[in-house]
């Protein structure tokens, strides 16, 4: 019989219940091991010819501060300084690294590491998210709250530059151009100099932080990572050629609310002696107070002066008004109402928001005072009944009326009870809305006749055609009409009344013929 090696290799499974004998035995300890099966896909044990490391590979970074920002705009609303100094500190970061590649010296070069100031529910996560997907990079957010001093009660902070390691499906040389988010710093000031009940072991974390955000080798596994040394004893897999990672191009942000870092920097700016600081402090607003925040301030609130050195770019963020909720609701490339509209359209039901309704939910969100977090927790409330009631019913339509967010239980009474009403105002309403963007896009005022609508309303019912559907095809050429005749006759309206519903492309093109004349 020939002798097969593989018959000598404990059982995996037998391991972990050996170690948990051996644990319980000898300290009395009930350990439970979750380690994934070194045969399994984990880093470590991803071949040598799948590792993804590319030294020559080219980082592509091509953006310009007031482009990185434009960009951003159509995701985060609001903070528009901050979107500034994170666009420039950004850029700056990744064309160092783009010239450092090229062979470039960067002796002098002061890496940009960011610390961000504000409120929660702001979008400061959301903020940094969104530039990381855009520049192609590997983003790993953590709570600072979870790192200890040792890394034995909580995590060690150098998880993070391995988890960027994961993220990055084993590419080493990308992952060293990621971008860590630590949440939360403010939790771990040490205590003397700020508020009470801060946990003094936070310096601990901050020295550690220290040397990651400068330049450090980071060891892909630890000492204590006991899935790693079981592969030797299973015979696991090669290992991959590096079995570190470099820190000095990682760029660090980290983030705090820093509540009661206003009346620190308050105090100082009263007790200046430099005129308008002194005497006009009690008359500036919160942010405004914020955004004179100095390294001093960051200090007495309990952070090491080592650390704030490493943090050169300070960023403030506002706090978000009603206004900006509804923004956030209407204008938003990321807004959770997407997400609602969606799950509706899952079970085939449409739903339109009026103005009215979005500004309702957003007054009430803005009692709630944590941002645009709170913008979830209105709608889910609101939405809650809709959900669990509406599938189970023939209604494929309705529409959210601040009467609606209001009185929610009343007014799904009503839609079910009267679903015939429901359509209609659904389709009146997006009737109106396609007026409206077509008005916009043309930069001409277009009206419709109540004939007119009654009529595309009544076809739509009748023909169980979609209204954005119909009105597409009776008029998908009026926007290209419509600014022709803007462009020779600025002062132009137009109007939609059963002549054009009945011939639009006769119509039309007559209308345009007289703009010439």
């Amino acid at each position: 019989m020939k002798d097969n090696d593989d018959d000598d290799k404990p059982i995996f499974d037998e391991i972990q219940k050996d170690l948990s004998d051996l644990l319980k035995s000898k300290y009395n300890i009930n350990a439970i091991f979750g380690f994934e099966n070194p045969e399994g896909p984990t880093k470590e044990n991803i071949p040598e010819e799948e590792i993804e490391e590319n030294p020559e590979e080219k980082l592509e970074f091509a953006f310009k501060p007031k482009e990185l920002k434009t960009y951003i705009d159509k995701y985060v609303i609001k903070q528009d300084e901050a979107k500034k100094a994170l666009a420039i500190a950004i850029c700056d970061h990744f064309n160092h690294i783009a010239q450092v590649r090229k062979g470039a010296d960067e002796k002098t070069y002061v890496k940009q590491n960011i610390i961000m100031i504000g409120p929660t529910g702001v979008g400061k996560t959301y903020l940094i998210k969104t530039v990381a997907e855009l520049i192609g990079v590997p983003f790993v957010k953590g709570d600072a709250t979870k790192y200890s001093e040792t890394g034995y009660v909580g995590g060690d902070v150098e998880d993070l530059v391995r988890q960027l390691v994961k993220k990055s499906n084993g590419n080493i040389d990308l992952a060293q151009y990621g971008i860590i988010f630590l949440d939360e710093i403010d939790k771990i000031a040490s205590a003397q100099g700020g508020p009470m009940g801060r946990d003094v072991g936070g310096r601990g974390v901050q020295s550690n932080l220290l040397k990651l955000m400068e330049d450090t080798d980071v060891p892909l596994t630890t000492p204590w990572d006991i899935q790693s040394q079981l592969q030797s004893v299973m015979g696991g897999k090669k290992a991959p050629k590096k079995d570190t990672i470099n820190t000095k191009h990682i760029l660090f942000i980290v983030s705090g609310v820093f509540d009661g870092l206003i009346d620190i920097v308050k105090k100082r700016l009263k007790g200046s002696q430099i005129g308008f600081l002194g005497q006009e402090a009690t008359a500036l607003s919160d942010f405004d107070i914020l955004f004179r925040t100095g390294t001093e301030d960051l200090i007495k609130f309990g952070m090491e002066p080592e650390f704030i050195g490493r943090l050169p770019i300070r960023v403030f963020c506002q706090d978000l008004e009603q206004k900006d909720l509804f923004d956030i609701l209407k204008n938003s490339e990321g807004s959770i109402l997407k997400q609602y509209i969606t799950s509706f359209s899952a079970y085939g039901i449409s739903i339109f928001l009026e103005d009215s309704a979005l500004t309702e939910i957003a007054k009430q969100a803005a009692k709630e005072k944590t941002g645009a977090r709170s913008l979830g927790t209105i709608l889910e409330k609101t939405f809650r009944d809709f959900k669990f009631e509406l599938p189970s019913t023939d209604i494929k339509y309705f529409v959210a009326t601040e009467s609606l967010i209001k009185n929610p239980k009343s007014e799904l009474h009503r839609i079910i009870e009267d679903p015939a009403y429901a359509r209609l105002h659904f389709y009146k309403l997006k009737l109106d809305d396609f007026i409206q963007k077509i008005s916009q896009k043309a930069d001409l005022h277009v009206a419709i006749t109540p004939e007119a609508s009654s009529y595309i309303i009544s076809q739509s019912a009748d023909d169980d055609k979609d209204i954005d559907q119909l009105c597409y095809e009776l008029f998908h050429n009026y926007e290209y009409g419509l600014k022709l005749i803007k462009k020779n006759k600025p002062d132009s309206e137009f109007e939609i009344d059963m002549n054009v519903v009945k011939n639009p492309d006769k119509v039309m093109e007559e209308k345009i013929k007289e703009s010439f004349k």
